[in-house]
């Protein structure tokens, strides 16, 4: 089997497709299809594009693709700071600050902070420093016990989300970082939920107050680094808590995860 043929059939195991699914999907025949897997046949650079956007494959991948296939990269990945991303950031930040005095935090694919707004530093305040030092992963902050977790009231109900979502993320990208990191956490003490929680969505109960948080990602990125960044926003759960976070918010700084 060829290196691209491997890669082509672990995604679609992946996403528990069959060659005929596939081949349905995609139009490519399910004997080209065959051939292509087992390295009796090369497939076209255009072929492995189609084949990738039918599974779904993250751009990153879809580059690793195309590579071994004998072809070059199709998305660019650029740096950070670099000067193709600053209006986007820009852009992004300025989300963050308007989501304020309600926390929010901008993550790459491995849930390191790249930035966050003053509300942060509610949940940020009392952590270990060597925690807050960059690069922060945001996860390891929530679960350590020398981070949030001692503040966390349903702890084993947000540890539990957490995993799950980790899982789920590491199943869907096949990123062995995000293995990795999903084996630390769940050697943190906290205990695990068995029991279906009560209410809408999963809330984050903080000290005395409590969140549920949505995902922001965008719509349509055509760079690799890009289409790995996500904002993970917090909103009140009830109305003290909106009270509250206005009241203790107000005038507050960016905390040291900032870069």
């Amino acid at each position: 089997m060829s290196e691209v043929g491997r890669l082509l059939r672990g995604w679609r195991d992946t996403r528990r497709m069959s060659q005929l699914d596939l081949s349905g999907r995609s139009g490519v025949s399910t004997r080209h299809l065959s051939f292509v897997e087992t390295g009796r046949s090369r497939p076209t650079r255009q072929m492995l594009l189609r084949l990738a956007e039918e599974l779904d494959v993250p751009l990153r991948a879809r580059n690793e693709l195309l590579l071994a296939g004998g072809y070059a990269p199709a998305y660019p990945e650029s740096e950070l700071d670099g000067p193709p991303l600053a209006d986007v950031l820009s852009a992004l930040r300025n989300v963050l600050a308007g989501h304020a005095p309600h926390p929010a935090i901008l993550i790459d694919r491995h849930w390191t902070m790249i930035d966050g707004n003053d509300g942060v530093a509610r949940f940020t305040a009392g952590c270990a420093p060597e925690l807050l030092t960059p690069p922060v992963n945001v996860l390891r902050l929530a679960l350590h016990p020398a981070g949030m977790a001692s503040r966390i009231k349903n702890l084993p109900d947000w540890r539990t989300h957490i995993l799950h979502r980790l899982d789920r993320q590491a199943a869907a990208t096949g990123d062995p970082v995000l293995r990795e990191l999903r084996a630390e956490l769940a050697a943190y003490p906290g205990g695990e939920s068995t029991a279906h929680p009560d209410g809408l969505v999963v809330p984050l109960h903080y000290e005395d107050l409590r969140f549920f948080s949505i995902t922001t990602v965008l719509g349509t990125p055509r760079d690799v680094t890009l289409s790995e960044l996500a904002i993970e926003a917090f909103l009140p759960a009830d109305a003290a808590t909106a009270t509250a976070l206005r009241r203790e918010m107000a005038g507050s700084g960016h905390g040291p995860w900032a870069r």
